[in-house]
């Protein structure tokens, strides 16, 4: 069982919105928001920054949303800078992933 309101956790908001969208690229900003324990509008903001680094893909299909995470792009801060998203998710989600 998760602890429900941990003080910290290693990984950040961005990046454990971005392992939901790897997981289930089609999950609703909702269900997104309550797997991270945030607010939809802090998943919208971070989904409109993942969109404008490249990390991920928008595409409309009827009423809804699907998402494609880029795996080949790099991590951001320079201490992780040598490892790809792929690596991340990989990490994470294993077989999930098709790994």
């Amino acid at each position: 069982m998760l602890d429900p309101a941990p003080k910290w956790t290693f990984l950040t908001n961005h990046a454990h919105v971005l392992l939901c969208l790897a997981r289930c690229p089609n999950l609703r900003m909702r269900d997104i928001a309550v797997a991270v324990g945030i607010t939809e509008r802090a998943v919208q903001r971070i989904v409109a920054d993942l969109r404008a680094e490249g990390y991920i893909q928008q595409r409309r299909q009827g009423r809804c949303n699907t998402y494609e995470v880029d795996m080949g792009r790099h991590l951001k801060h320079p201490l992780e800078a040598h490892r790809r998203i792929a690596d991340l998710m990989g990490l994470i989600l294993g077989s999930e992933l098709g790994e």
